[in-house]
């Protein structure tokens, strides 16, 4: 039962640090501290899809499913919803490097915002 309930976290965990990935950004627009620990994370994310590696949690997971007794991801609302988020019917290694691309695109546009806003805050300190 425990290994059940631990699977589920780490698979709620990755899907959490998935969308944290592609909109992380966005927040650092608003909080601008949080780049420290977001692009870590980014860079993580899109170094695992354009290289092809498999995330660590993932064998995490089902390594908890099997010692749960269980055989894949029949069952509950995790399994049924959330993990086809993450790993989807017909994923090939095009899309793959396309989600990492379009992860780095995303936040290389956050990023250059946060750098013009820094910039522009600079140059009115430096006149007022």
């Amino acid at each position: 039962m425990i290994d059940k309930i631990l699977a589920d976290l780490v698979v709620t965990f990755h899907v959490a640090f998935v969308v944290f990935v592609v909109t992380g950004g966005l927040l650092v627009l608003r909080w601008p501290r949080l780049a420290w620990l977001h692009l870590p994370c980014a860079l993580w994310g899109a170094w695992v899809e354009l290289s092809g590696w498999i995330c660590p949690l993932t064998p995490l997971e089902i390594s908890l499913r099997v010692a749960a007794g269980e055989a894949g991801y029949t069952g509950g609302f995790l399994e049924h919803y959330v993990i086809p988020m993450l790993y989807p019917a017909g994923l090939t290694r095009g899309i793959q490097v396309g989600l990492g691309v379009a992860v780095l695109v995303v936040n290389v546009a956050a990023y250059g915002a946060v750098v013009r806003r820094v910039r522009r805050s600079v140059r009115t300190d430096r006149e007022g």
